[in-house]
This record gives C-alpha cells, sequence and structure tokens, in this order.
C-alpha cells in the first residue's frame, strides 16, 4: 500500500514539474559571426548593353533596284570597297543626255562669240561712214545695238555651259553613287537588302547595312542610378559578365560619365560608358552584361557582417539589465563590456560611445547587449568598422532563433 501511494505522490510531482517546465517559453538562442580583419571593396553595379565603338548605318543617295550585293553578313569591308551596285542603266543614260546638252551649249557659245566678232566689225565700219557722212546716225545707232546684244548673247551662252556642265556632273554623281560603297573599315553587321529589291532615297535614307568599324574594341552602355552616380569617375576598374559566357569575367574601364539624364517611369539614371577589348572577338554587339565598377577599396581593416547591423532583439527585456555578465567579481562593471554597452565602467571613467549604428554581443547569460560602432565603406556582405568598442574575434550577433526553431518540432500525424 505504502508504495502506491508513494507511485501516486511521485507521478503527481513530476506532473506539475512538467507542467511549469513546458509552460515556460523558449529560450532564446543567437547566431553569432566573428569580427574579422581583411579587405572591402565597394562597388556599384548595373545592367548595360555591349556596342561597338563606332557603328555606321549606311543608307543610298539614289534611288533604284539593287542590282549586286557584293558583301554579307560578317564581312570584312575595307573603306571606299564597293558593297552592294544599284542598277546603273538610267543613270548611264543621265549622264550621256547631260554630256550632250553640254556640248550643245558649247556650240552655242562658239557660235555666239562669232556674232559678237561680226557686229563689232560692223560698228566700226559704220563708225567710219558716219564721219564721212555716207550713213545717218540711225545706222550707226542699230549698228551699236547689234553688237551689244551679241555681246549679251555671249554671256547667256556662257551661262548656259556652265549649266549643263553642272547637269553633266550631277548625273556623273548619281552614276557614281549607284556604287554604293563602305565608308569605313570594320565588319558588316547586319544587311537588310537583297537583290532586285528596289530602294527609294528620301529625306530619311533607308539603311542598307549596318558595319561596325572595328569589334577588337568594344564598349557598355550602362545606366546608373542617380544615387550611385556621384561614387563614379573617369578611369576606374569595371568587371563584368555576360550569360554567354557565365563562368568568365571580363575587364574594362569607366571612358565617360554622360550628363544628360535618362528618366523612365520616374526614375533617374545617367549613361555611364566602359570601354572594353575583344581581342578575341568573343563578345558581340547587342549582349548584356553586369556590370560591377570598384569605386572604393581598404585592405587590412576591421569588418563585420552586413547582418549583424540589421539585427535587432525581440524582446526589449533581454537587453535591459546585466547583472552577471557585465559585473566583475567584486560586484563592478567590467570596463571592456561596460564600454561597449556604452554606461560608465566600475572605476568612474566614462565609457567611449560611438555614434553610427549599433551591433549586439551576448553577455555571460547569453543576452544581447548593444554595442555602438561607426562604420565606412561596405561591400553588401561586409561593413567597414571605423571606430568603437569591437575587436578582432568578437562574436557579434546576426540572427535570432528560437529553441523550437533551433531544435525543430515533431511532425505531426494525420488528422482522422
Amino acid at each position: 500500500m505504502k508504495k502506491i501511494v508513494g507511485a501516486v505522490i511521485l507521478l503527481s510531482v513530476l506532473g506539475v514539474a512538467g507542467y511549469f517546465y513546458f509552460k515556460q517559453p523558449p529560450k532564446a538562442q543567437y547566431k553569432t559571426a566573428k569580427v574579422e580583419r581583411g579587405s572591402i571593396a565597394s562597388s556599384v553595379s548595373a545592367t548595360g548593353t555591349l556596342n561597338a565603338v563606332v557603328t555606321v548605318q549606311v543608307g543610298t543617295q539614289v534611288s533604284g533596284t539593287i542590282a549586286k550585293l557584293y558583301v554579307d553578313f560578317n564581312s570584312q569591308v575595307k573603306k571606299g570597297q564597293p558593297i552592294a551596285q544599284i542598277d546603273p542603266a538610267l543613270f548611264s543614260s543621265a549622264v550621256q543626255q547631260s554630256r550632250g546638252n553640254a556640248l550643245t551649249a558649247e556650240a552655242n557659245l562658239a557660235k555666239a562669240r562669232v556674232t559678237v566678232a561680226d557686229t563689232k566689225r560692223t560698228l566700226g565700219r559704220n563708225r567710219e561712214l558716219l564721219k564721212e557722212g555716207i550713213i545717218s546716225q540711225s545706222d550707226m545707232d542699230a549698228a551699236q545695238t547689234a553688237y551689244e546684244s551679241a555681246v549679251a548673247g555671249v554671256k547667256a551662252a556662257e551661262a548656259a555651259v556652265m549649266q549643263t556642265r553642272g547637269a553633266l556632273k550631277q548625273a556623273e554623281t548619281n552614276l557614281n553613287y549607284s556604287t554604293i560603297r563602305s565608308p569605313v573599315d570594320g565588319i558588316v553587321v547586319s544587311r537588310n537588302v537583297d537583290v532586285g529589291q528596289t530602294v527609294a532615297a528620301s529625306f530619311q535614307t533607308p539603311t542598307l547595312f549596318t558595319i561596325a568599324q572595328d569589334l577588337t574594341k568594344m564598349q557598355i552602355d550602362t545606366s546608373v542610378d542617380e544615387s550611385d552616380i556621384s561614387r563614379l569617375k573617369v578611369g576606374q576598374k569595371a568587371t563584368f559578365t555576360v550569360d554567354a559566357y557565365s563562368d568568365q569575367q571580363f575587364e574594362g574601364a569607366v571612358v565617360q560619365i554622360r550628363n544628360a539624364p535618362v528618366v523612365t517611369q520616374n526614375v533617374v539614371t545617367y549613361v555611364t560608358v566602359i570601354a572594353v577589348d575583344n581581342k578575341e572577338l568573343k563578345l558581340k554587339p547587342g549582349m548584356t552584361a553586369n556590370v560591377t565598377v570598384e569605386t572604393q577599396r581598404k585592405d587590412n581593416l576591421l569588418k563585420v557582417p552586413s547582418a549583424a547591423l540589421r539585427f535587432k532583439p525581440k524582446s526589449v527585456k533581454d537587453t535591459k539589465g546585466d547583472k552577471k555578465g557585465m559585473t566583475g567579481k567584486n560586484g563592478g562593471d567590467r570596463p571592456e563590456m561596460a564600454a561597449k554597452a556604452g554606461r560608465p565602467a566600475a572605476d568612474g571613467k566614462p565609457a567611449r560611445k560611438e555614434g553610427g549604428q549599433t551591433v549586439y554581443m551576448l553577455n555571460a547569460e547569453g543576452k544581447p547587449v548593444p554595442v555602438s560602432i561607426s562604420t565606412g565603406i561596405t561591400d553588401g556582405s561586409f561593413v567597414e568598422v571605423v571606430s568603437g568598442a569591437l575587436n578582432e574575434g568578437d562574436d557579434v550577433v546576426v540572427e535570432q532563433v528560437s529553441q523550437q526553431k533551433k531544435k525543430g518540432g515533431m511532425p505531426m500525424g494525420p488528422r482522422f
């Protein structure tokens, strides 16, 4: 009987103890990371498009039908090399017609000059006859008028010659333009015409070919946000990747920061040009480049994970009152922990408290204690510690994890 009573009492005690044990909220657990010493490179990221440094769109200055094509996609061309031929038949006929008109005008000029010489002789004879009284003054005036008219006729014939010569030159130029030539040394990027196609020259000349001058030298036109543009300077090194070679990193340099803003959906960006060497011709126009420009780099500095700056304790009570971890053997504050908490130490000297950001360290009770620091540059993963009560090797809190989350719960069975 006594054994049964003892067992009941024991079970009751265990039940009460278990009730109060499981009723208690789980103790908070924290993930920490060490303060390190190393290098940080601050950078600006942007996306852009690869383009040739000089791209020329070749059109036509005359209208006609494409008779021949001398180049195709990816053809290497030299400056002045024929790349297409417009049917020259009409232009050749225009040249012959203009040349005939020019010959006729020259003949008329020669005829006018003969007339001037004839009227000049007549005018001279009439002057002598007028002195002798053989002819009247009216005859003299008629001879004078004929001479002056002949002189005017010569000037008109000379003008006609100049006009026909201009028409001939224009016809010859049009004939020359019927052969389309490359304006630069380069490579044909695109061809927009075929043999037999009719092209028309107008105020908006159609693009027949697109020629990239030199694909061994390319550039990336990136759009940089207005908040980052002040950190960029000409000459800064840049690295980038393209989807075609995702495992390879290419290098470049900032060569131009354009002042003209580009506004897209109320977002202001500025075009920044990155110069790129493409000696192996791996990169092609139009590729999308993910660019990273290194704006600043510091070596051998104290750095803390960025997650530590984002951490905030979930329970305010955990950050108040430090009776064990922050006190020494004699009941006074430990100077280093008091300084990190930003309050006076036991010796009465004020602890240094830096402005800026706040990180948390764990005291002896495992509770987070705030530490104020001043920060510098960042690379996204780490932040420079300019000043503050942190030393290399210190553990800072980066995440709060409950006991249930850390241990993991038992999966619930199916509901019947």
